[in-house]
């Protein structure tokens, strides 16, 4: 990181601190918006890049919180710095139209993740969920602390329930559960982020003609489920074989070819 740096308010500046005002609302209440995208094949155009959705996301954000607009030419170009040395890119937004964007790796163990599955952890606490959740602000407190504790317990991720104890979204991604041909996500309305892998996936599914159902996953609903996984535009998609709960856990096949068609999205774009 120390050798390319990060681009924040229209310069590439190399090493890994940022100065900030010590009155700056972004590092004082978390007040700013972002979004992560991977980058395929070092292009902003590549179709699963999806550049244009994750500004979309941006600018609506900006638009309700009544922010001013960034500069949006200068945040591709300085996008455009980065993606030669980092698959994945973080594009973060001040209330006052600065931008600030970084870059990391893929995770290392990623292959394994996405064709052996995880454990997460049902993060059922009230203090565990997020802030605004139809949004992507810098204020993920609820999620981080709930990743935090389901590493504690030996869990690669989190799941976020709501007060009647229904399934959400995980601390990182979007919930999918298959079952008889059909794929379930829980929906929009019942506080969960609009993820642009969410989108994309929902619009492959429509093109293929298969069902899909946005349902809240309660109690019932989440035993019923032959296999679940959650989703992300870095992680695509990743299998869940167990959710470690206060009682016993519930136990999901991973792959098994249950998962294929969502898998089907990437593996496509990518040839």
């Amino acid at each position: 990181m120390s050798q390319v740096g990060y681009w924040y308010n229209g310069k590439l500046i190399l090493g890994d601190r940022i100065e900030l005002a010590i009155n700056d609302p972004g590092l004082i209440y978390g007040a700013t918006t972002f979004t992560t995208l991977r980058v395929y094949h070092h292009s902003l155009s590549h179709p699963l890049t999806n550049w244009d959705a994750h500004c979309a996301r941006l600018r609506h954000s900006l638009q309700v919180f009544g922010w001013q607009f960034p500069d949006w030419e200068r945040i591709r170009h300085g996008a455009e710095q980065l993606l030669p040395s980092f698959a994945v890119l973080r594009i973060v937004i001040f209330p006052d139209g600065r931008e600030w964007i970084t870059g990391r790796p893929l995770p290392a163990d990623l292959s394994e993740r996405q064709h052996h599955g995880v454990i997460a952890w049902l993060a059922a606490a009230p203090h565990l969920r997020r802030s605004l959740p139809t949004y992507k602000t810098g204020n993920y407190l609820g999620g981080w602390l709930a990743l935090q504790k389901a590493q504690q317990l030996g869990a690669q991720e989190a799941i976020l329930v709501d007060d009647q104890g229904n399934w959400l979204e995980t601390s990182t991604g979007n919930l999918w559960g298959a079952k008889d041909d059909c794929w379930w996500t829980p929906p929009i309305d019942v506080g969960i982020l609009p993820g642009v892998a969410r989108s994309q996936l929902i619009n492959w599914l429509e093109q293929q003609g298969l069902e899909i159902r946005q349902f809240p996953w309660n109690q019932e609903r989440v035993q019923e489920f032959d296999a679940i996984a959650y989703t992300n535009s870095v992680m695509e998609i990743i299998p869940i074989h167990t959710v470690l709960t206060s009682d016993q856990p519930f136990e999901y096949r991973s792959l098994s070819g249950v998962l294929a068609p969502l898998q089907c999205l990437f593996v496509e774009s990518k040839k």
